[in-house]
């Protein structure tokens, strides 16, 4: 199945991304690798310490990826659905993919102009598999 729609491949690689995203989100505010951080992560965190700056980042990356990774989703499987396939499509979902990774680092980092061109980027990527379905061309 993945061969034969290898968009798939992508959404499934964005989602073990965002999973990535919000694993390392409770751990980095629970102290995980700690001992009693441990404790926290696998409790019912009701005594979390405060969450420094770079962890409200990790959680609104996370939530950030949870909102387009929906348009993603949608997108990619209406790609499968429809039997829409192709180079424009794959650009689309690799664009998509690869732009979410360079934008994590920089939005924990706090790079903010930049973050939201690699953000922008993504969407780019998304767009060029809706125009596929749409059945406008954009990429030869």
């Amino acid at each position: 199945m993945l061969q034969q729609n290898p968009i798939l491949y992508y959404l499934l690689a964005s989602v073990l991304l965002y999973w990535v995203m919000l694993l390392f989100a409770s751990l980095y505010h629970a102290r995980g690798w700690t001992l009693p951080g441990m404790g926290l992560a696998v409790g019912s965190r009701d005594k979390m310490p405060e969450r420094t700056v770079v962890m409200a980042r990790a959680d609104r990356a996370a939530k950030n990826m949870s909102e387009n990774l929906i348009i993603f989703t949608a997108v990619a499987l209406t790609a499968v659905v429809t039997g829409t396939a192709g180079r424009q499509v794959l650009l689309g979902a690799q664009i998509f993919f690869f732009s979410r990774i360079i934008y994590w680092p920089f939005y924990l980092s706090g790079v903010a102009y930049l973050r939201t061109l690699i953000w922008s980027v993504s969407l780019i990527g998304i767009a060029l598999i809706a125009a596929a379905i749409l059945q406008i061309r954009l990429i030869a």
